[in-house]
């Protein structure tokens, strides 16, 4: 039986309000609905309790506490990517030194961006993101936002879709991809990765309130279960007090010499990824849809949570667990989160690794099915997200996709940056440096072009960087950013000057 499109919202928004979750509810979903929607009974008839003020200011009696925050953050960044990234660092041969000096100041560069950059601007105006962005750009550059960050969520929803599929083959005795492998090795791979894609979009499609469930008990569990992992595994690099732990560090887990055929990163590749991996949420002001609901601007700060308990932790433990599978395995360049946990914490580390990639890849694709679907509202959600899960899928087959996660995830927040930038300049540039603010709306545009061209001449910019100079991409946001402020202010007082009050 085929799932209508009100039938899919039905079982979306129930799902949300299961999980009493308001990110997910204005990142996944109200924020692409179809204004026509309103007009549907079931729609009414659901949200008749719910108002998610898609276009208009949260007011003031449904402001969130401080504790939402502080869960929420400490949930979502505790995830399948976490899996990865952690044995990134050992196998990139960053030293012990370097490592905990770069999480330390790169996380909190994270937080002072969302407390200092995000959090003012979303308790000032209230608003979701893409709003906020139709009122400076138009509907039609909003569209095209969209399609890109649907895009990016594809990929980042296959890498997951990877990494559980590794835990997934493990009493197959699959040959699981290497460091250096770009493409598929065996069919063994291909059909594990399809069956578990296949799984995950029909969750996507139908709903999945037993599976939410369960993924709702799980998910505070997770960061638990990397850390006993981490601490069962530690007797195996033979360290047995802090002492030797300290030696073990520095000579056995994060040696500073990268394995063979990996490039080799220092502190500074450290502080910038712990900073920049998140910057689409932050500098790009995704997180201007979640802040909105704070009582206080301060609540940025809160994000802490997931950048020192979620990032900081996990990454180091994930980092021993694949030291420990190195150990064992004579240095093997087979890079697969599931036999890495399995090696470690048994069946329960297995376990862990396919709900961290499953929870992760889900509203990942829900994110992506709706954003398009928002593009195209007269298409049915089941088929967009049927479409999306099937090119996310294929794209899980590469294994290139985990293997170079840390430049895909800096990649996705330089990219979506720029419009981060233009958010900013216009909250705080318009009046000072003599533009218009919220170009569009002041002016009854659908389109205007500063912005647009900003966003693309400031990408086109770092990569000139990039391939001329060699700039790597974890530094570009930096530079990028000042060259997305500054192009969007000269083109805003180009084109939008501010309007003069003539006095008789």
């Amino acid at each position: 039986m085929r799932m209508e499109g009100k039938q899919l919202l039905a079982f979306i928004l129930s799902f949300i309000k299961f999980q009493g979750c308001n990110r997910i509810v204005d990142r996944l979903i109200l924020d692409f609905l179809p204004a026509d929607m309103s007009d549907q009974k079931l729609f009414k008839k659901i949200v008749s309790q719910t108002n998610e003020y898609e276009r208009t200011p949260v007011p003031t009696s449904e402001l969130k506490s401080g504790k939402s925050f502080l869960g929420m953050y400490a949930g979502e960044h505790t995830a399948g990517t976490e899996f990865v990234i952690g044995p990134l660092f050992v196998a990139h041969g960053v030293a012990a030194t370097d490592l905990i000096l770069g999480l330390f100041i790169g996380n909190l560069l994270a937080v002072l961006s969302w407390g200092l950059m995000t959090g003012p601007i979303a308790t000032s105006k209230r608003l979701t993101l893409y709003y906020q962005l139709e009122r400076i750009t138009g509907k039609s550059v909003v569209s095209l936002y969209n399609f890109i960050n649907a895009l990016m969520f594809c990929f980042l929803a296959g890498s997951m879709i990877a990494v559980s599929a590794t835990a997934v083959g493990i009493p197959f005795g699959l040959e699981m991809p290497t460091l250096t492998d770009w493409y598929p090795k065996t069919p063994g791979w291909i059909v594990a990765v399809m069956i578990m894609g296949a799984v995950i979009t029909l969750i996507a499609i139908r709903g999945y309130n037993q599976v939410a469930k369960f993924a709702n008990v799980m998910a505070p569990w997770m960061i638990l279960i990397f850390i006993s992992a981490a601490f069962a595994a530690l007797p195996q690099l033979g360290v047995h007090s802090l002492d030797e732990f300290v030696v073990a560090a520095k000579e056995v887990i994060w040696t500073g010499v990268p394995l063979p055929g990996i490039s080799k990163f220092s502190v500074w590749h450290v502080i910038f990824f712990c900073w920049f991996c998140n910057m689409a949420m932050h500098i790009g002001m995704s997180d201007l849809t979640i802040l909105r609901y704070a009582k206080s601007w301060k609540y940025g700060f809160l994000s802490f949570a997931g950048m020192y308990i979620g990032h900081f932790v996990a990454w180091i433990a994930s980092g021993i667990l694949y030291a420990v599978f190195l150990q064992t395995n004579a240095n093997s360049q087979e890079f697969a989160p599931g036999p890495i946990a399995f090696q470690a914490a048994g069946v329960a580390g297995a376990v862990c690794v396919v709900v961290a990639g499953w929870t992760t890849a889900n509203p990942t694709i829900y994110r992506a099915g709706l954003a398009l679907q928002g593009i195209f509202p007269k298409t049915k959600t089941w088929k967009i997200t049927a479409i999306v899960g099937g090119i996310t899928s294929l794209a899980a087959c590469f294994p290139a996709l985990v293997m170079k996660l840390l430049d895909f995830v800096a990649l996705y927040g330089l990219v979506l940056m720029p419009m981060g930038a233009v958010i900013f300049a216009d909250f705080y540039f318009a009046e000072k440096m003599g533009f218009q603010p919220e170009q569009a709306l002041n002016n009854k545009k659908a389109f205007t072009w500063p912005a647009l061209a900003a966003w693309h001449i400031t990408l086109v910019i770092c990569w000139l960087l990039n391939y001329f100079y060699g700039l790597e991409i974890f530094f570009l946001g930096l530079p990028g950013w000042f060259i997305a402020v500054t192009l969007f202010v000269i083109f805003s007082k180009i084109q939008f000057p501010a309007l003069r009050t003539k006095f008789a």
